[in-house]
């Protein structure tokens, strides 16, 4: 459902992806680790296509209007309030106004409602996001780190819609530096370092062979023990 093969970055003399190659199936939900600054706000832009890679070859398997974002610059009109958000949203994408009512209930928001953007604490702004990126029911979706900064129940809830979101038959990926999260949500993780995907496969799987106590292992010790080094 959306591949990269190869793909490289550069802005500037700076290269910031360097051969990045996987694949995602369809129907599950993959998840990109890595530090700030590794290349993964990077990798949605391209998939989106709002940049073009510079080398290589990628590609989703629908189209924009069946595509839902939830990236860091949310993109939401401040002076409106919730509902009138993804009222117009709805209109743009042609579907009942009465789902926008729907997505708000999903993501804990109804409440909120008729309050406006500016007035809403950045947890509460990133759910709207959220409702927003799921209005229209995509086939394919791009979460850039979904829960961060939220209360650890208002995580539980939207780690559970995510997860009903790919039984019904939506693709999910996500980008997250918390290894535990991805362990709850991820079919299959890659680990992103330095632009490059230095491991990749089931999350499971990853934290035994990088961790001899069973247990979650912090993002760090993992990059620690595949690299040597510290993150940034």
């Amino acid at each position: 459902m959306i591949h990269m093969n190869g793909i490289v970055k550069r802005f500037g003399e700076q290269t910031v992806l360097s051969g990045v190659t996987f694949e995602v199936k369809e129907r599950e939900i993959f998840g990109l680790l890595g530090p700030s600054g590794a290349g993964k706000t990077t990798i949605i832009n391209i998939l989106t296509k709002q940049l073009n890679a510079d080398g290589g070859s990628h590609g989703t398997g629908a189209d924009m209007l069946e595509t839902g974002l939830m990236l860091d610059a949310d993109g939401l009109y401040g002076r409106l309030n919730c509902l009138d958000n993804l009222n117009l949203f709805a209109d743009v994408y042609g579907i009942p106004r009465s789902k926008s009512l729907e997505a708000l209930k999903n993501v804990g928001l109804t409440d909120a409602a008729k309050k406006a953007v500016n007035e809403l604490s950045n947890g509460m702004r990133q759910r709207l996001s959220l409702a927003r990126a799921i209005l229209h029911e995509p086939k394919v979706l791009f979460l850039d780190e979904p829960t961060s900064g939220l209360d650890p129940a208002t995580a539980k809830g939207i780690h559970t819609l995510i997860l009903g979101l790919r039984d019904n038959g939506a693709t999910v990926f996500l980008t997250t530096h918390n290894m535990d999260e991805a362990i709850k949500l991820c079919d299959h993780i890659g680990l992103l370092h330095k632009g490059k995907i230095i491991e990749e496969g089931v999350p499971a799987d990853i934290c035994e062979r990088h961790n001899s106590f069973k247990t979650v292992p912090d993002l760090e010790a993992v990059f620690i023990n595949l690299t040597g080094v510290e993150l940034e």
